[in-house]
């Protein structure tokens, strides 16, 4: 049985111990401190208490003293600290939003610490340990790289299944945009190829990613295609697999110019399906541009709707947007003259054409580019009686909400470039990225603050980490949660 011992060198100094007795003698175990007045005293003594009940296991049979709990600085070691307060918060969030339906701790891990800080896979599960705690084996990752399928549909099902719960989300519009991410890697495959690169990484290996949200910003479905797919042959598959995957009835889709086809416009009005799109001016035929610049009137808001083969074209006119398309034409118009004049520098240009080995300006290009200037259009098939030319106009100019979430994928989590080889492990990759991506849009939503403020705000309440050097016993102090992540947590209904 282990006891303390007090030993009074003077009125106010008494060491503490901790003993044994041995073949009837007494065996000091731990030399626990010696106080200075009756304080430290009092301090010592529990601690003293506190190292018997670790050693032996002995349990006190007065209640209040197991419940007591000192250290004595002189006898802690600072070791560093966790931002174990952060992990419990994109933890919550993601169990709110349902992703621990997956049953697979490490993938949730590994989108929480891409939100923290984005990695390569081995980085990455250095940092869980470094900044939670947590261990994970770096091959745990590709033993699942297999059911990337699997996976995929938990995430997609339980994402649209809280849209529809949170942002009363009912297909009823949706925003959809194409992305580009490069591989460090110049060999393709059959998943890999070279393609027109939205990074400038033309000379590497990529994939296409569509991405669909709600008028929110809230991503909710994706799909991969082959790095060398034009992106306006992503448009109606990526589509059709919804609208089939959860019997979509009333839909409108909302996507820029790349988007735009006659093929893609038929196989929507075929499905009944609405659609918003940008519309390519400079294609248009000189006939319905000469149309346009008849009978519009260029005052800033004013807007009119012809009837073509794509359906309804709607065009408005911007005093802004007439005085940087002017800019960006006669800046356009310069260059191009410069080259009709120096033919030595023979260059393809916007306004020159050729005629035989003569270069030369295209006037009739310069003509009609002039009659559109500050004219933006849309085509919809949507009635005006149903959504007027105002609405259809201000719901494709939400189309940024997409280039956000895109940004905060790119920029924030940095899903690329990566560094995975086979189609099964970038799959999964993706998967971790898009939840990473659906957890960080939800809470700038619901936070009204953009998710590098907000991890840069709750990073602050920390987890002090001190090991008493008595017991070698870990105790953490967390820091006080500030008055701004107090709030953050109230709008993630996350306080109780």
């Amino acid at each position: 049985m282990y006891k303390i011992r007090q030993i009074q060198y003077s009125a106010n100094s008494v060491s503490i111990q901790v003993y044994k007795v041995e073949n009837r003698k007494r065996v000091i175990v731990k030399h626990i401190g010696t106080s200075r007045n009756a304080k430290e005293k009092s301090d010592l003594f529990q601690i003293a208490k506190q190292y018997i009940q670790q050693l032996s296991k002995q349990i006190s049979l007065f209640e209040e003293n197991t419940t007591a709990r000192f250290l004595n600085l002189n006898q802690a070691e600072f070791i560093g600290i966790y931002y174990t307060f952060l992990y419990e918060v994109l933890s919550k969030v993601m169990k709110t939003i349902g992703f621990d339906a997956l049953n697979n701790k490490l993938l949730v891990d590994l989108a929480i610490i891409r939100i923290v800080e984005p990695a390569s896979k081995l980085r990455s599960i250095e940092l869980l340990k470094d900044y939670f705690g947590i261990s994970h084996r770096r091959q745990g990752y590709y033993e699942f790289t297999e059911h990337w399928k699997k996976l995929k549909e938990v995430v997609e099902n339980n994402t649209i299944s809280y849209a529809k719960n949170h942002y009363d989300f009912k297909f009823d519009l949706l925003f959809y945009d194409v992305t580009t991410l490069y591989f460090e890697t110049f060999t393709a495959d059959e998943l890999r190829e070279m393609g027109f690169s939205k990074d400038n990484k033309s000379q590497q290996p990529q994939i296409l990613v569509a991405l669909m949200v709600t008028k929110e910003g809230f991503p909710i479905a994706y799909e991969i295609f082959t790095g060398n797919t034009f992106e306006g042959h992503t448009f109606i598959p990526s589509v059709k697999r919804l609208i089939a995957k959860h019997s979509i009835q009333t839909f409108t889709i909302v996507a820029d110019a790349a988007m735009i086809s006659g093929d893609n416009i038929k196989e929507l009005v075929e499905n009944e399906l609405h659609y918003i799109v940008g519309a390519r001016m400079g294609n248009l035929s000189h006939s319905l541009i000469d149309k346009i610049d008849r009978q519009i009137t260029r005052e800033d808001d004013y807007s009119i709707r012809f009837e073509t083969k794509l359906g309804y074209l709607i065009c408005s006119f911007s005093s802004l947007r007439y005085r940087k398309d002017k800019y960006e034409m006669e800046k356009q118009i310069k260059k191009a003259m410069n080259i009709v004049e120096n033919p030595g520098k023979s260059k393809k240009l916007k306004f020159t054409t050729t005629k035989g080995k003569k270069i030369e300006l295209n006037q009739k290009l310069i003509d009609k580019t002039k009659k559109i200037l500050g004219i933006k259009g849309y085509y919809t098939n949507l009635d005006e009686d149903v959504a007027d030319n105002q609405t259809i106009i201000q719901r494709y100019h939400e189309l940024y909400k997409i280039e956000q979430a895109f940004r905060i994928s790119k920029h924030d989590l940095q899903t690329r470039p990566i560094y995975h080889f086979t189609p099964d492990a970038i799959q999964l990759h993706l998967v971790t990225c898009v939840m990473a991506l659906v957890v960080s849009k939800h809470i700038e939503l619901q936070t009204k603050v953009s998710i590098k403020k907000f991890l840069t705000e709750t990073k602050k309440v920390t987890d002090g980490r001190l090991i008493n050097k008595i017991n070698d016993e870990e105790i953490r102090i967390r820091a006080k949660m500030s008055a701004a992540t107090s709030k953050f947590l109230q709008n993630l209904n996350l306080l109780t």
